[in-house]
């Protein structure tokens, strides 16, 4: 099981915000290398803990306040099946996101939780001091208020929660690789989700949502952007602070580079065009649930060429199953074509 550090903002923009000199940013940088290190040594230590068998039976939301330290896990908010807090719209508001989010995974997909085996859903909250993000580790996700300025409170954003538990998902079903073609797919499987989510939330269809993950983090000086498009990758944002983003929407402009994993925030741009293209052909809850068929089937190294003989070749079963409609097929092959695949 390939477990990782997945955060909404990438390193690249990490990086771009701390040269310009924010000296909060520069925490939150220095936080996230130092976690990956951290998140290193307790995945050795995982293979003892999967010997316990441990696991519940239905997932429980447990809410953790870190009180603007840097321990997860710290003083318990609320559990499962307890009240709303009084006054902490913080704890109730990951609260109820979780709960739409393993609900959706369950009634939709038929997925029980992170893992299909029911593990708790493990949400800290407060995280650090002015950290600007949010993170999946291997078991658990984690929140920052933001700085108030670039970035604010990453707790209120429903695809941003769906888009780290995501990550669980497919950690613990293709178990894709973070690096490279397999890493950007994990992180396209991460958007997918946390843009179906947020139009079931919003009651919305794949001609009038907006598309965008991470709009509602943005700051004051970051209004109107948002951090990934999968209808534009490339213009979700262009601004002095984050630069001009980076993501693509065809190959012919795939980065080849090696920060960021070799692109797997970046490339992620162009399986995300393909999604959206299909969504409009065939809703995006129809579109989701190919997705997550394919995702099951999928190895850890899955490069781009190897997802879309799978896409297709589970859309096909699906059209003999009668659960998809035969216009199915060239909607898809159409979709990777637009992106050079």
């Amino acid at each position: 099981m390939c477990k990782c550090y997945c955060s909404i903002i990438p390193p690249f923009i990490e990086s771009k915000i701390v040269t310009r000199g924010k000296a909060t940013n520069a925490a939150t940088r220095a936080l996230s290398v130092d976690f990956r290190a951290r998140r290193d040594e307790k995945i050795a230590l995982a293979p003892l803990a999967a010997d316990i068998n441990l696991v519940p039976k239905k997932a429980r939301r447990l809410v953790y306040d870190s009180q603007n330290t840097e321990r997860q896990r710290m003083l318990l908010k609320r559990s499962e099946s307890s009240s709303p807090l009084r006054g902490a719209h913080d704890v109730n508001t990951v609260y109820d996101n979780a709960g739409i989010i393993r609900d959706y995974f369950q009634r939709i997909y038929n997925y029980n939780s992170w893992d299909d085996q029911g593990s708790d859903l493990i949400l800290n909250i407060h995280y650090s001091a002015n950290y600007n993000n949010a993170f999946w580790d291997g078991d658990e996700m984690t929140f920052g208020d933001g700085d108030g300025k670039i970035f604010i409170s990453f707790i209120d954003s429903i695809d941003v929660t769906a888009h780290e538990l995501a990550h669980g998902v497919v950690q613990s079903t293709a178990g894709l690789i973070y690096q490279g073609q397999p890493g950007a797919l994990n992180e396209h499987f991460a958007d997918v989700f946390g843009s179906v989510i947020k139009q079931f939330v919003l009651k919305q269809s794949a001609q009038k949502a907006d598309w965008l993950i991470g709009d509602t983090i943005m700051g004051p000086s970051l209004k109107g952007q948002a951090i990934r498009s999968l209808k534009d990758p490339g213009n979700a944002f262009n601004n002095p602070l984050m630069g001009k983003d980076p993501q693509p929407s065809h190959m012919k402009n795939y980065y080849s580079g090696p920060q960021d994993h070799q692109g797997v925030h970046i490339n992620s741009g162009i399986p995300n065009k393909v999604f959206y293209l299909v969504s409009l052909g065939i809703t995006t809850k129809r579109a989701g649930q190919l997705w997550f068929e394919t995702l099951k089937n999928l190895s850890a190294n899955t490069n781009f060429k190897q997802f879309k003989v799978q896409i297709l070749k589970t859309a096909r079963a699906e059209v003999k199953k009668r659960k998809l409609a035969a216009k199915a097929i060239p909607i898809i092959e159409e979709a990777f074509k637009q992106v050079g695949l």
